[in-house]
């Protein structure tokens, strides 16, 4: 008999809701048994439609039960090391959605109560576990591109309303932390690198305070990353990858349709409208679904977190140098 991971969902977040709960539920070893909310009646009602077994009034009810390993925490920015830490104190393993803290000063608290309870701790970046993305990784090590000296990153989207989390500065709203963080992590994985210096650029919106526009360039040891990142701009997501001898563009780099075949598009460039190009595409997968699978296995000891809490620390100094150099108008060392 296959073991399994018994889940429990810290609140009834909206990504919970629609996408990472119901992705994890089709999950070889990941079950989400328990869903936690501060109204009773709302966790009845969510862990009703979406078939949970149990459901708890407070998060401090279900850290309490012991049937559960493993906790998914999607809570808002400013609460994720908080109650990830009482996870961990309550003996429970943690998917963290990202970032992972408000500032690198908050990671290593959460660095140090990692390494008391001896627990795993995993950032949600769940595009590092999807076949398109490793294959993209792939043709890179494989020299397939030449060598590697950059990477585009566009990821935009348009929400203006000041009740919704991402726009209260006050709790880490804002564009670089919501999905620039994207952005720096997929070149991090691509480089298999930290970057050595950081130059931002930042505007904010005049009444809530939150970057609504933020740009990027960062030296890597063999190559830079440019990125521009928006909670204003219509939606757009493509990630470039520029080589000597191919480019590669990963076509929906971050919100991966779960029903739908995923493409990536590589083109050497003899054609400049683009006619050479071959596509490759990948069968349908959800990317919580390997996220949440890959996660238990670690957990249950199959095998090593491949990104461990140490990686979400390391993404977390380069978000707070791209905010530092903003301020500075200088480059800044992560």
């Amino acid at each position: 008999m296959t073991k399994t991971v018994n889940w429990g969902v810290l609140s009834t977040a909206l990504i919970g809701r629609e996408k990472v709960i119901p992705a994890m539920q089709k999950g070889t070893v990941s079950r989400v048994t328990a869903i936690a909310s501060r109204d009773l009646a709302t966790a009845q009602r969510t862990a009703g439609a979406l078939g949970i077994p149990k459901a708890y009034g407070s998060y401090e009810e279900l850290l309490a039960d012991p049937d559960i390993q493993a906790i998914y925490n999607p809570l808002p920015n400013h609460l994720h090391v908080p109650w990830t830490i009482k996870a961990l104190e309550a003996g429970k393993h943690v998917l963290c959605e990202k970032p992972i803290a408000l500032d690198t000063a908050e990671a290593r608290t959460l660095l140090a109560a990692r390494d008391r309870s001896g627990l795993i701790v995993a950032e949600a970046f769940m595009v590092r576990y999807t076949p398109w993305w490793q294959r993209v990784r792939a043709l890179v090590r494989e020299g397939r591109l030449g060598e590697v000296h950059a990477i585009q990153t566009a990821f935009t989207y348009f929400l203006d309303d000041p009740t919704n989390i991402r726009n209260m500065a006050g709790i880490g709203g804002g564009g670089l932390m919501d999905i620039g963080c994207y952005a720096i992590a997929t070149a991090r994985y691509i480089y298999g690198a930290e970057p050595l210096k950081v130059s931002g650029l930042i505007d904010r919106d005049p009444t809530m305070g939150t970057d609504r526009l933020t740009s990027a360039v960062m030296q890597f040891p063999t190559g830079h990353l440019t990125f521009t990142c928006s909670t204003q701009l219509a939606p757009h997501q493509r990630v470039t990858v520029m080589g000597t001898k191919a480019r590669v563009e990963v076509m929906i780099p971050f919100n991966a349709p779960p029903d739908a075949p995923c493409r990536i598009v590589i083109d050497d460039g003899e054609a400049l409208d683009g006619s050479g190009a071959v596509a490759e595409t990948f069968a349908v997968a959800d990317q919580y679904t390997l996220q949440g699978d890959a996660v238990s296995r670690a957990i249950l000891g199959e095998f090593p977190l491949e990104f461990p809490l140490e990686d979400a620390a390391a993404n977390m100094r380069v978000i707070d140098a791209v905010f530092r150099s903003a301020e500075s108008g200088a480059w800044e060392t992560p």
